[in-house]
């Protein structure tokens, strides 16, 4: 049985880890390069670094943060925000980062996946989905919409469609952020994960609203995730990474345990 993954997520904006409640409120609430050895240190499976206003902003990420996250951590590091190019992407893993996640830029442009999938293979392309609960109707029948450019830009895109797609052009890993659970600490979004792990044939990292072990249970388990993405509930101190990959493992689930 694949080991299941518990990956920390590092919103920075201006070079400060920022954390939001379903993509407002945005708030500054530290140093990256220190949550990024911190969590390291402490059993992190996977590490995951976004640039949170590089697609808005209309820029590129910043290359000397991620060199120097890659510096100072050595686990599998991923990397989002204001990627556009294959030469983007080649930029960011050159600087350190073996995965890297596409969002905005291939929904505008579907065929940057496959691009940037030949270029760096399928196992470093990531395709990373910001989505929204919808009303199921004709262009949404999944009842779930892909939204852009940090959650500010409706697409009318269905978001099971947009995953299936994903798949076939390259992308070798999928993120499913759900913007109505992002920093809610309410749970994981259950129906939404499964629905789209279970249609897919890669791995599904569940991303917002973990507040307590049993949402990463519950998501690893019924929502049949490979991995799970933390970020309030490491960032605010309430939990350590090894207490939560303790917790699953006592709990039966096939974890990486390095202590």
């Amino acid at each position: 049985m694949l080991t299941k993954r518990i990956v920390a997520c590092l919103d920075v904006r201006d070079g400060k880890l920022a954390k939001s409640v379903k993509f407002v409120d945005t708030r500054d609430i530290g140093d990256p390069l220190e949550r990024a050895s911190l969590y390291y240190q402490d059993g992190l499976d996977e590490l995951v670094f976004y640039d949170i206003t590089a697609s808005s902003d209309r820029r590129n990420i910043m290359i000397d943060v991620v060199e120097a996250v890659a510096a100072r951590t050595f686990i599998p590091f991923s990397v989002g925000g204001g990627i556009r190019s294959v030469e983007d992407a080649t930029k960011l893993r050159l600087a350190g980062a073996e995965k890297v996640n596409v969002n905005s830029a291939a929904v505008q442009d579907p065929e940057l996946i496959q691009r940037i999938s030949q270029a760096i293979g399928a196992q470093s392309t990531i395709l990373s989905m910001d989505i929204l609960r919808v009303e199921a109707c004709e262009g949404t029948p999944s009842g779930y919409e892909i939204v852009i450019d940090g959650g500010r830009t409706r697409t009318g895109r269905d978001a099971l469609a947009w995953a299936k797609q994903g798949e076939a052009l390259g992308a070798g890993e999928l993120v499913v952020n759900s913007i109505d659970a992002d920093g809610t600490r309410d749970g994981y979004e259950i129906a939404l994960t499964r629905m789209i792990a279970e249609a897919v044939g890669v791995p599904v990292i569940a991303s917002g609203g973990a507040g307590k072990p049993e949402h990463l249970y519950a998501v690893l388990t019924e929502g049949k995730a490979d991995a799970a993405l933390v970020a309030s509930m490491v960032h605010f101190g309430d939990y350590k990474v090894s207490e939560l990959k303790r917790y699953l493992a006592d709990r039966g689930l096939p974890i990486r345990m390095c202590w």
